[in-house]
């Protein structure tokens, strides 16, 4: 007789078939779920190293070119250090040669026995007042530096601060004067001179070169720059442009009045073509007008024109020297790319 299954015996085996089968299939996702979280770390850790090994080669390669590069600079600058330093060079080794070492076709570096004796020489030539002609050479350099220096800078601060309505013309009309080739105003500017007495004096050598207009240039873009609010606290305290210009503007302004100082110096040092036709006497010759009496058509003085050359640019290193790092910083502040 068939046998009749209850509900009890029904729920049963269904439960436990159930519960069977669910932590069976439970124990198998937790197995695949951890094999795959395996396989994922081990792709990740895997990428990350092979990622972690590009990274380092690609640094490797980037350090030796950056090494390279420094490599490449150095090499550079010292050739152009070296070429740069050959002029220095030949001016000492001739300059303590004799004049058949000078001429000789068999070249050596430098000559057996170095002539010493040349720059005593140098001085006591008769010929050539090379000691008064540095002393002309240094009055004058120093001179026109400090009254360009002055006149150009209270120009541009006027033309950069003082309102005026007309001060935009006066400044394009200055400027305009830098067009006007120096060939041109030679002749009025010598018989201006010679009018006045001025010959083979220094106040004609000194005086028709005080203003430059490149240097008006260059102080009033510099002080169109300059701070307004130290400007506004000094008229607060009462003070006028006279006494702002001295107590506030030229203290704050070193950079561009050494850079321009520099460069006027060195200029006025070079000069040739003026001191040699104002100064006609040997009292009033500078160091270029006596560097060219070592070669005309009668007499080629070589060991003396060398030592003479060399000694003439020794204050033009020591000014640069000590000024050189004021005159990148002034042209740069000066606005002349704005």
């Amino acid at each position: 007789m068939p046998r009749t299954r209850t509900g009890a015996d029904t729920g049963t085996r269904t439960g436990s078939g159930s519960s069977t089968d669910t932590g069976a299939g439970t124990g198998t996702g937790t197995r695949t779920g951890a094999g795959a979280r395996s396989r994922t770390g081990t792709a990740r850790r895997t990428g990350t190293a092979h990622r972690t090994g590009r990274g380092s080669g690609t640094a490797r390669r980037d350090d030796a070119l950056v090494r390279a590069g420094r490599a490449l600079r150095t090499v550079l600058l010292i050739a152009l250090a070296a070429l740069f330093l050959i002029p220095f060079y030949l001016l000492l080794r001739n300059g303590l040669s004799t004049e058949q070492d000078i001429t000789s076709p068999a070249w050596t570096f430098f000559p057996s026995h170095l002539q010493w004796s040349n720059l005593r020489e140098l001085f006591d030539d008769p010929a050539v007042p090379m000691a008064r002609s540095l002393l002309n050479s240094a009055l004058i350099a120093v001179t026109t530096t400090l009254g360009t220096v002055l006149l150009a800078s209270l120009a541009g601060y006027g033309l950069a601060r003082i309102p005026y309505r007309h001060a935009n013309k006066v400044f394009y009309a200055i400027l305009g004067t830098l067009m006007v080739p120096a060939a041109v105003t030679f002749v009025p500017s010598f018989v201006l001179v010679s009018t006045l007495g001025w010959i083979s004096t220094l106040r004609g050598l000194i005086i028709p070169t005080l203003f430059s207009a490149f240097a008006c240039f260059i102080f009033r873009q510099y002080f169109l720059g300059f701070p307004q609010e130290l400007e506004d606290a000094a008229k607060v305290d009462g003070l006028g442009y006279w006494r702002t210009y001295w107590r506030i503007v030229v203290p704050n302004s070193a950079p561009v009045f050494a850079a321009v100082g520099t460069i006027v110096f060195i200029g006025a040092w070079n000069a040739f073509l003026w001191p040699l036709v104002i100064g006609q006497d040997k009292s009033a010759w500078t160091v270029q007008v006596a560097l060219s009496t070592f070669t005309t058509g009668q007499v080629v003085n070589l060991h003396e024109l060398f030592i003479a050359a060399a000694v003439s640019i020794v204050p033009l290193l020591l000014v640069f020297l000590l000024l050189q790092r004021h005159i990148v910083a002034g042209v740069e502040r000066s606005g002349i790319d704005d």
